[in-house]
């Protein structure tokens, strides 16, 4: 070899030398590494507080009571939880859970060296932090720390879990674990887990076969959710549940016997799919309202179930038993028949009393609340609406059937004719064709108009009456516009003289400390003169003749002022019935598909609505022992029922008294009906028109309460009145008209 090329090449004693120096700096830098992290450990360690447990498991129950304060009508919690001392906790329930999540658990330091490992991993390739835990670590997450997954929050909890792990005795721990770990089904700890899922809150009750389950789907109660009819979520839950057992049988808790006989099934469980039982029975709808509305006000849901709340509603108590002593009243086949009951009262919007449905566990569909066919309990908008158009009681329109509008044919209930009629009489029999004249033909923009006096007085804003704003039947409710609660709180506005105030079921909500955090004084100014009282009086002086003299005259029942209106839609004439007794598969206009009275006084306002069918949309006729299932007969029956009950004891109250000019009759009767055989809706010529007074007696400024002697000759003819007249009638004449709604 050259000299040249013996100084070219590096010295291999110079190379290993500073190979040496760089493995030695590289190992100072480590242990120096180890001693600040060890230093780092123990000064966090020596620094970190186990804290206070977190807020749910101190939380309050929020109480919600009838408006007396006194009456309790529910509860909200955050944890459906009941502790148990670990001496009542089985071993076979303790060892199950421990074989499912931490099968070190009596030996362990608290935390999991392969789990902090696995955790490294995780953190240094930047994936989701998981698994691992030991029991320790997963009781501190919930009893004192968050749900996050941070690199923060899982360093907190191995420093909490290590400490808890030396200071506080296992028995401890694993107590507070299975009185707080989450098993689904809003169950929180063992006992409440048991209730739910086998009607079994004594652990000491529970079989190896539930405990095992049990253990299995706390891991993950959605994952392993039990009511998932996905078969792949059912073989999680078999793996699972068999990793569960030989943990068991590795315990020496169970023989390997016992393994596999109880691996062959799962045991059964218990109507997993109901909610809670606090919202059991027709009251359960009232405590759901309330909760939403709670959440509508601007509570969250931690306020709500864990806030320790003291809310009032505006039920009343002794009304609300009173309204579900009516719901009783029903005909005697009543099989797929629904009614849905809704009071409020005038001038406040405080909702008094609800009935949806018979229990809220079997069906959450509110019939109060869900929204229906008006029928012509819509007409009162229109009157409102032509009232303000400088109409008058007294104008005259058409009553003969059919009406032609927009190109279409309309006609009354069982096709009645009724000639010339003034307003008034149309209101009180429920006409058909004059509202349709009055709104159609000589009301500009007519149909939109009502629909704007409906959301006045309290109809909520919809698309459905937006798509109807120009559509000749909108006077009739044709479409499912409105609820018993919003029809209720719709007609309380006429009551209270044209104040609306919005409806609501919360009267007051205070914090524990007693403090008012809400209440309905602020609801109060949100209320608004909706119509004028002169306007709003005219049209509680008609609909007082509804009662007196009309197709309400049932309501003069409750012996003091009432004002009201019957509501039909899709009536079925007589002749089709007879044709199609059982009607099966009747279409809209061949059957009586809703049917509602709407009643008030000056104190209250009640809206009865029944419908049929799993959706309401059946026939109701079979249902009644009359050809048609009317306002005026059960809905007012069931009305007056409750309002009889609700009122005993209740000093009566006066409507006020509409403008005395506004309610002399003015009309010229032009209708002379044939002089052969006049029908049975047309008193005889000699006796002056129903809704006229003789010309030597003046009109009553408004109805009375009491019945005169002489009963109007008009209301034994009309047809349309909630009871037909049998025997010595003619049949109304067949139509080939379209079926409307109406009385």
């Amino acid at each position: 070899m050259s000299e040249a090329r013996r100084k070219a090449a590096p010295p291999p004693r110079r190379k290993k030398h500073w190979a040496l120096r760089v493995l030695g700096w590289l190992a100072a830098l480590f242990f120096l590494g180890v001693i600040g992290a060890v230093a780092a450990f123990f000064i966090v360690y020596q620094t970190t507080k186990i804290p206070d447990p977190n807020k749910e498991f101190a939380t309050n129950t929020t109480t919600v009571t009838f408006a007396d304060q006194r009456n309790p009508l529910g509860s909200f919690y955050e944890q459906n939880r009941h502790t148990v001392p670990l001496s009542q906790i089985p071993k076979h329930v303790q060892d199950s859970v421990i074989a499912a999540e931490d099968r070190t658990f009596w030996t362990n330091p608290g935390i999991s060296p392969s789990g902090m490992v696995r955790a490294a991993v995780n953190i240094a390739r930047g994936e989701q932090l998981q698994g691992g835990s030991t029991i320790t670590q997963q009781y501190v997450k919930i009893m004192y720390l968050t749900q996050e997954r941070t690199v923060s929050r899982k360093l907190k909890e191995l420093f909490i879990a290590t400490k808890l792990g030396r200071q506080q005795d296992k028995s401890k721990t694993l107590e507070g674990y299975l009185n707080t770990i989450y098993f689904g089904q809003g169950a929180y700890g063992i006992s409440a887990a048991g209730a739910a899922y086998f009607k079994q809150p004594d652990p000491n009750k529970l079989s190896i076969q539930q405990t095992a389950l049990l253990a299995t789907v706390l891991n993950n109660p959605s994952l392993f959710d039990v009511t998932d009819p996905d078969p792949r979520t059912k073989k999680r839950i078999i793996d699972r549940y068999h990793y569960v057992l030989d943990g068991m049988q590795q315990m020496g808790t169970i023989t390997e016997a016992q393994e596999k006989q109880y691996g062959n099934s799962l045991p059964s469980l218990k109507d997993l799919r109901k909610k809670s039982s606090r919202y059991a029975g027709p009251n359960g709808f009232l405590l759901d309202m309330a909760r939403k509305e709670l959440a509508q006000r601007g509570f969250d849901e931690d306020e709500i179930t864990g806030g320790g709340l003291k809310v009032t509603t505006t039920f009343n108590y002794t009304q609300q038993n009173k309204m579900l002593d009516a719901a009783k009243e029903q005909p005697k086949k009543n099989a797929g028949l629904h009614v849905g009951m809704a009071a409020v009262q005038p001038g406040t919007g405080q909702l008094l009393a609800m009935y949806g449905g018979p229990d809220f566990l079997k069906s959450q569909l509110n019939w109060a609340t869900t929204k229906a066919r008006p029928g012509s309990s819509f007409k009162p908008f229109a009157l409102a609406a032509a009232l303000k158009e400088g109409k008058s009681l007294w104008d005259t329109y058409q009553g003969d059937s059919p009406i032609v509008i927009q190109g279409q044919k309309f006609g009354n209930e069982l096709n009645t004719d009724y000639g010339d009629v003034t307003l008034m009489k149309a209101t009180e029999q429920s006409i058909n064709t004059a509202f349709y004249e009055l709104v159609d033909k000589t009301m500009e923009d007519g149909p939109s108009k009502v629909v704007d006096a409906a959301e006045a007085a309290g109809i909520p804003a919809s698309k459905t009456l937006e798509k109807d704003r120009q559509a000749p039947a909108t006077v009739l409710g044709p479409d499912a516009y409105a609820s018993p609660v919003d029809m209720a709180n719709a007609y309380a506005t006429f009551a209270a003289e044209g104040k609306y105030t919005p409806l609501h079921v919360i009267k007051e909500v205070r914090g524990p400390d007693g403090k008012v955090l809400w209440s309905d004084a602020s609801v109060m100014k949100q209320q608004k003169q909706a119509f004028t009282p002169e306007i709003a009086n005219l049209v509680n002086f008609a609909l007082q003749n509804v009662v007196q003299k009309g197709t309400g005259e049932g309501a003069k029942d409750l012996d003091r002022p009432v004002a009201g209106k019957t509501g039909t839609a899709g009536g079925v004439a007589v002749e089709d019935r007879k044709e199609n007794a059982a009607c099966d598969g009747c279409k809209d206009g061949s059957a009586t598909l809703t049917s509602w009275w709407t009643g008030y006084t000056p104190q209250e306002s009640t809206s009865v609505l029944y419908r049929a069918g799993a959706t309401g949309e059946s026939d109701l006729d079979p249902y009644s022992d009359d050809p048609a299932f009317f306002g005026g007969n059960w809905p007012l029956k069931t009305w007056l029922a409750f309002m009889k009950a609700a009122l005993d004891g209740v000093p009566e109250a006066e409507f006020a008294d509409p403008d005395k000019d506004q309610i002399k009759d003015t009309s010229t009767p032009t209708y002379t009906p044939p002089p052969s055989t006049p029908p049975p809706s047309t008193p005889p010529p000699s006796t002056p028109p129903p809704s006229t007074p003789p010309p030597s007696t003046p009109p009553p400024s408004k109805p009375t309460n009491t019945p005169t002697k002489t009963k109007p000759t008009q209301t034994t003819t009309t047809p349309v009145i909630p009871s037909l007249p049998t025997g010595g009638t003619t049949k109304p004449k067949p139509t080939d008209t379209p079926r409307t709604p109406g009385g």
